[in-house]
């Protein structure tokens, strides 16, 4: 029998699938571990959008989306439940997009900008709206763990677009 009650007994930081799925650890900060991966996610995005070129960051990403199917799956195995809130990479791969879709608007307001992102992306994130909620529920998997940051990230891009037409004009 499986010890259903404590599942983050089965995971260890010094397994690379663990280490990654776990946001660096960042996910097993609490309360509020999506947060704080977002955060984290937030604060590497920053850092590799300063040293890298927007197309490699893109590529980059799209990359770590594949790769977190297979982290978030493997670790969400490992623990014994899906979706556990310390597995975070989907949440860095979110918070990437949006990043991502806000580059080069704001960009004299890089601090604002970033804030607003994030903010929009936890909104999303906490209270997926349809479809992601429906997407959250139905694939239990790697990719399903996946996908419903993806599209609070979409959500997110969106709001922020509409936001920025709105000060611009």
């Amino acid at each position: 029998m499986t010890d259903i009650a404590s599942p983050l007994k089965r995971i260890s930081l010094t397994n690379p699938v663990h280490l990654l799925a776990t946001g660096l650890g960042s996910g097993l900060i609490y309360p509020a571990p999506g947060t704080w991966g977002s955060l984290a996610g937030l604060i590497i995005g920053i850092l590799l959008m300063s040293i890298i070129s927007l197309k490699i960051f893109i590529i980059f990403t799209a990359v770590c989306f594949v790769l977190g199917c297979y982290l978030c799956q493997k670790t969400a195995d490992d623990m014994g439940v899906h979706d556990h809130g310390s597995i975070v990479w989907d949440e860095f791969v979110g918070i990437w997009l949006v990043q991502i879709g806000m580059a080069g608007f704001l960009a004299e307001h890089l601090i604002l900008g970033n804030a607003l992102v994030f903010g929009l992306f936890r909104l999303f994130d906490i209270w997926k709206p349809f479809p992601i909620r429906y997407f959250d529920k139905k694939l239990e998997n790697g990719f399903g763990i996946m996908v419903d940051d993806v599209l609070a990230a979409l959500y997110a891009i969106v709001v922020y677009h509409f936001i920025f037409s709105i000060v611009v004009l």
